[in-house]
């Protein structure tokens, strides 16, 4: 038996296009304004440094090295080298102001909702029902997380591609060419190459064979749509490989953390109902839902099998197709990221259901125009739940502004909060802390300790906070409770150091850079500060190496610069000198001392013309700078006498 065919939807009336030209205005400006304030947030302490801001592959915009790097190694548990490159060009375009990286992420959502849009009525020639699926994926609360959070970009990055797939795809069924077919693998690889969830789509593909492309008859015309998708299919085994040897590599995976394979599958079978719940009723929406672990009640569990159950039950026996591919779209969909195997802490994410949704998008559309034909006045409560759910990701996208608003929201929010739950108030400390309001910082640390006093990383940052508000005996206690819980916390050995060095205990916080050097060798800090620590000790040879290391490592460290520029003076290398002050410059032009220090050099030499020049710069950079000011006038009196 032949292969059933297809075609695109009849040719569209005139009228038909003047509205999908409104509906696609209507979808740029409802969506654009709805998530317009995020263009005035900032990045989150909350991956967006780690991934963005303090990457110093992003932060050099995008390079040849750059480029490399993002295909050739994986980075934070991630190889994603299309979203790398994404973050890369945002530097080139806007640099370090995050209006424009935020920007980034709104445009994709919003071309992600055309193409949704596009995509939908090329298929399906349904008009309406495709505009609403839309409409709701452009506006749902859900969907904040995706948009709001710079670090998320991999999310609205890898959909942009599964949604041009998706496109693709209706053009390979109209007119099945090599180009055309093609044009679905590129596709899908530059995906896969932005984050793995696109290693359901070639099942979603199957699911849309069935309906709305009607290509499914029996047996016989099944088994060549699966022969086709033969190479989308090793494309995802491929990601699959990868992305498991990455995580796993990189610690991600918590296949074990949560005790069984019942607790993970229980989670997942709850976590089905209750994505489904948040998206009937918006609230309590968090940055992190804290893992129940062994805590779900079994009837809980059961009651939710039995809804997943009675639901699939419903739909296989209903002869509305529609139904069956929107809930298949969403329980597939989500099987990467349902927990089986556990990646994170979380027991489920709001930017899990940026694809899944869809599904349920689907058949509630389609199932609402069934309703409604022929009775404009039920489309009033349609337009009444898209109005509420536009205030609701207004009121949600508020919550994202900062890692403050964003952790405090969290945890008003959530009720029930496990040992996992430190995350949130560790993130909230440190979001305290970057404001400099440590007193408030030190709280929300103790708080997280409280809930888990084994969490290493809360016990560190205690310790940062009390050395900034120069209580060093506790802070000592607590980096040392760090070390206890961590053994190779190279991070809790050189802030251990610091405040050893702060109490006047040079020798002791010397051994304890070696320890952190020891356990992180690339640490350009651990090395800089043991060179700050030698000088102190008057070993000022030894202190170069470890400038030296630092630099190797981290070539832009401008105070390193400085720091090696001072010591070579010292010891009669003024080239060498005054080299690494006009590095120490170039990558800090506001770095005041650095300025005066070149300008005193400079001096020295009889420079005095060059070195005003760098005085003044200081005095720009710092008005109060009472040593530049003092090194002006000499300079200036000097030059009187000599001309």
């Amino acid at each position: 038996m032949r292969e059933k065919t297809w075609s695109l939807p009849a040719r569209f009336s005139d009228k038909n296009n003047l509205m999908r030209i409104v509906i696609n205005l209507f979808l740029v400006i409802v969506t654009f304004l709805v998530y317009s304030q995020v263009l005035d947030h900032g990045f989150l302490n909350f991956d967006d440094t780690r991934y963005v801001t303090e990457n110093p592959h992003i932060t050099k915009g995008l390079t040849r090295e750059g480029v490399v790097w993002a295909f050739t190694e994986s980075y934070a548990s991630n190889w994603h080298p299309m979203t790398w490159l994404s973050h890369m060009l945002d530097f080139d375009v806007y640099g370090p102001d995050p209006s424009g990286h935020h920007l980034t992420n709104l445009l994709f959502h919003i071309a992600n909702t055309l193409l949704l849009f596009g995509a939908l009525l090329k298929m399906t020639g349904a008009l309406w029902r495709s505009g609403l699926v839309a409409v709701l994926f452009a506006v749902h609360p859900l969907n904040v997380e995706s948009v709001a959070w710079i670090a998320e970009r991999k999310n609205v990055l890898s959909t942009f591609f599964w949604f041009l797939t998706l496109w693709a795809y209706a053009g390979y069924v109209e007119k099945k060419k090599v180009g055309n077919y093609l044009l679905v693998v590129f596709f899908l690889a530059l995906g896969l190459m932005s984050k793995p969830m696109l290693v359901t789509l070639p099942f979603t593909l199957i699911l849309l064979d069935f309906w709305p492309l009607k290509r499914w008859g029996d047996m016989k015309t099944i088994k060549p749509l699966l022969i086709e998708k033969i190479p989308l299919f090793i494309l995802v085994i491929g990601a699959s490989v990868i992305t498991y040897i990455v995580q796993k590599g990189g610690g991600a995976m918590r296949s074990t953390e949560f005790s069984s394979l019942y607790t993970s599958t229980a989670n997942a079978l709850v976590s089905y109902v209750e994505y489904l719940g948040k998206m009937v009723w918006p609230s309590g929406l968090s940055v992190f839902y804290p893992h129940p672990g062994d805590a779900l009640p079994v009837w809980k569990v059961l009651v939710c099998g039995l809804v997943l159950m009675g639901v699939t039950t419903w739909v296989v026996r209903a002869t509305r197709p529609y139904l069956s591919v929107g809930w298949f779209w969403y329980l597939g969909t989500l099987v990467p990221v349902i927990g089986i195997v556990q990646v994170g802490e979380q027991a489920m994410a709001d930017r899990y259901m940026y694809v899944p949704l869809i599904g349920i998008f689907i058949a509630l559309s389609w199932g609402l125009a069934e309703r409604v034909k022929n009775s404009r006045q039920k489309l009033l409560p349609i337009l009444g739940g898209i109005f509420v759910l536009v205030a609701l990701t207004w009121a949600q996208v508020s919550h994202w502004k900062n890692g403050i608003t964003l952790f405090e929201h969290a945890i008003l929010v959530t009720e029930n909060q496990t040992p996992s739950f430190v995350i949130v108030y560790n993130n909230l400390g440190h979001a305290l802390a970057s404001e400099k309001r440590y007193e408030e910082a030190v709280t929300q640390y103790r708080q997280a300790i409280k809930i888990n006093p084994h969490y290493s990383k809360a016990h560190n940052n205690l310790g940062h906070a009390l050395s900034e508000l120069k209580r060093y005996d506790e802070a000592i206690e607590h980096y040392q409770q760090a070390i206890s819980i961590e053994a190779g916390y190279a991070e809790a050995y050189n802030n251990l150091a610091n405040a050893l060095g702060k109490k006047g205990k040079v020798k002791e916080s010397i051994a304890y850079y070696d320890e952190a050097i020891r356990f992180k060798g690339d640490y350009a800090e651990a090395h800089f500060n043991l060179g700050v620590a030698l000088g102190r000790e008057s070993r000022s040879k030894e202190a170069i190496v470890q400038y030296q290391k630092a630099l190797a490592i981290k070539a832009d460290f401008s105070q390193a610069h400085n720091n090696l520029a001072i010591l070579l003076v010292q010891r009669g290398d003024i080239a060498g000198a005054l080299l690494h002050y006009q590095q120490a410059i170039t990558f800090d032009p506001g770095f005041a001392k650095a300025h005066n220090n070149l300008g005193s050099t400079l001096a020295r030499q009889g420079r005095l013309e060059e070195a005003m020049v760098h005085f003044e710069k200081a005095l720009s950079i710092d008005p109060n700078y009472t040593d530049a000011r003092k090194n002006l006038e000499l300079a200036r009196s000097l030059l009187e006498k000599k001309n």
